[in-house]
């Protein structure tokens, strides 16, 4: 499969509208993105219960915090010190920019830049910031991207750069508000692919990509 365009419209046509990010507000899903580094969804989910049980979830809050109870209620997630220093770097960019409404309205590319110069936000989690809490075309890419786009040949590497392979969507689906929708499904069907069919070691019988993949076709093979 060569087409990027092809690859969405399987994935949209076998799984559906996927619906993420799941958050009650923008600042949560900030708050997600820096949980979810290094973790599975599940325990980024206990974190931030234990953070609505106490009333916390808004990054004046998070910055009020003492770390040592920040901490404890963010465990479930791992790296729990790391990760309340990252909170807390992010809150504190939020609120001296004005708040998430005020970055709803910097330019995509340089407020990105400013986003990885937190310490603790990474190119995927600055992706993500922008897409799923601020409403921005900015594609995000992960480790099920790089492996379904190279079964796939869409990529001819497996140690493609992160914005190579962010470009090759966004060469195809431009950084525009009409495809803001096109990304934010795009991203998730990728996820769900991978996790439900796309494993390390992959589950390629009845898979809708199968005819056209790499491993399967290496798996399959009589």
């Amino acid at each position: 499969m060569k087409s990027i365009t092809e690859l969405y419209r399987t994935l949209l046509r076998t799984y559906g509208k996927q619906n993420w990010w799941p958050a009650e507000t923008p600042f949560e899903v900030c708050v997600g993105a820096i949980l979810t580094q290094n973790t599975n969804w599940n325990n980024v989910e206990k974190a931030i219960e234990n953070l609505k049980r106490e009333n916390l979830l808004t990054p004046e809050k998070i910055i009020s915090c003492p770390d040592e109870k920040l901490q404890k209620l963010i465990r479930p997630a791992g790296f729990f010190k790391q990760k309340s220093s990252y909170l807390k770097n992010l809150s504190k960019f939020i609120v001296e920019e004005g708040g998430i409404e005020n970055l709803k309205t910097q330019e995509t590319g340089t407020l990105r830049k400013r986003l990885l110069n937190i310490k603790g936000v990474g190119k995927e989690t600055a992706d993500s910031i922008l897409l799923y809490a601020l409403d921005k075309p900015s594609f995000v890419v992960d480790t099920y991207t790089k492996r379904l786009f190279y079964r796939l040949r869409i990529v001819n590497k497996e140690n493609v750069s992160y914005e190579e392979l962010k470009s090759s969507v966004e060469n195809t689906f431009p950084p525009e508000k009409e495809n803001l929708e096109i990304y934010k499904e795009f991203h998730a069907l990728i996820v769900r692919h991978a996790k439900e069919r796309c494993r390390k070691t992959p589950i390629c019988r009845s898979c809708p990509l199968e005819k056209k993949c790499l491993a399967c076709a290496t798996i399959m093979k009589p």
